[in-house]
């Protein structure tokens, strides 16, 4: 299936720009907190980000998918499908930490080949397009070689998302590398991507949390999957294993699998 991507690309790229304008706007104000069904925080930032998103979506491919974390899921049997977090770390938006991002993804048949890690507060953008390099704030990035665990260092959004036997087998991992660091949401894997970090595991994602990641990363020269080395989609378990040289995923998955 050969696609040129780069016009969704650089549309993903105009979305997060207009997106980083309401964000910014909003950031370290005093606004309202509420708390969803599933005990996670919304603000009318992630709310008013996702609808300017969607409508930009709507009038420029009305016949394409859209699944977000604010609004639900329309067409997501279509053969495009755009997968966005209007805010990736609304817990560090309304504390006023910069670590949030806002996450656009693509989908085409079922596999990410578009995804824009912004991060609004920082002016930090990765755009990642399926056949081409990565970039970082328009230049190109590459992954750093680690092809030892026991020197890699890696990133988590925090030890409190993994339940159950994933915490064992997430501990082991922290164990086996040289340095974990809590925090910072989709940062990490722009991290990954720029070559300063090597390492993020991490599980109870939802696809908006994910799919934008995967171009990025693997753009780069990184491979990511879950727990079990799967490609990431609109289904899963929910668990994301990243790692910057390819010769880590085995490792990192051996442990996991345990």
């Amino acid at each position: 299936m050969s696609t040129d991507y780069h016009a969704f690309a650089a549309f993903a790229d105009e979305l997060a720009e207009a997106a980083r304008a309401v964000t910014t706007r909003h950031f370290r104000t005093a606004v309202a907190t509420n708390v969803k069904a599933d005990a996670s925080p919304v603000t009318i930032a992630d709310q008013e980000t996702e609808a300017l998103i969607r409508g930009k979506i709507e009038s420029a491919y009305p016949d394409h998918g859209i699944f977000g974390e604010e609004y639900g899921a329309v067409r997501t049997d279509a053969e495009f499908v755009w997968v966005l977090d209007p805010i990736d770390g609304t817990k560090s938006f309304v504390t006023g930490q910069p670590l949030f991002g806002t996450l656009i993804g693509l989908l085409h048949a079922g596999r990410a080949v578009v995804g824009v890690i912004d991060m609004p507060a920082l002016h930090e953008r990765w755009v990642g397009t399926s056949g081409a390099a990565t970039t970082f704030n328009g230049a190109p990035v590459r992954t750093r070689a680690c092809p030892d665990l026991a020197n890699a260092w890696m990133c988590v959004t925090s030890p409190q998302m993994f339940e159950g036997p994933q915490v064992p087998r997430f501990e082991a991992l922290r164990d086996a590398s040289h340095c974990t660091l809590y925090g910072g949401d989709c940062h990490g894997y722009g991290l990954i991507a720029s070559g300063w970090a090597d390492v993020v595991c991490e599980a109870s994602m939802s696809p908006y949390d994910y799919v934008a990641l995967v171009p990025v990363v693997e753009g780069a020269g990184g491979t990511i999957s879950d727990w079990s080395g799967r490609p990431l989609g609109l289904t899963g378990d929910g668990s994301v294993l990243a790692v910057g040289d390819p010769a880590l995923h085995n490792q990192a998955l051996e442990i996991l699998g345990r």
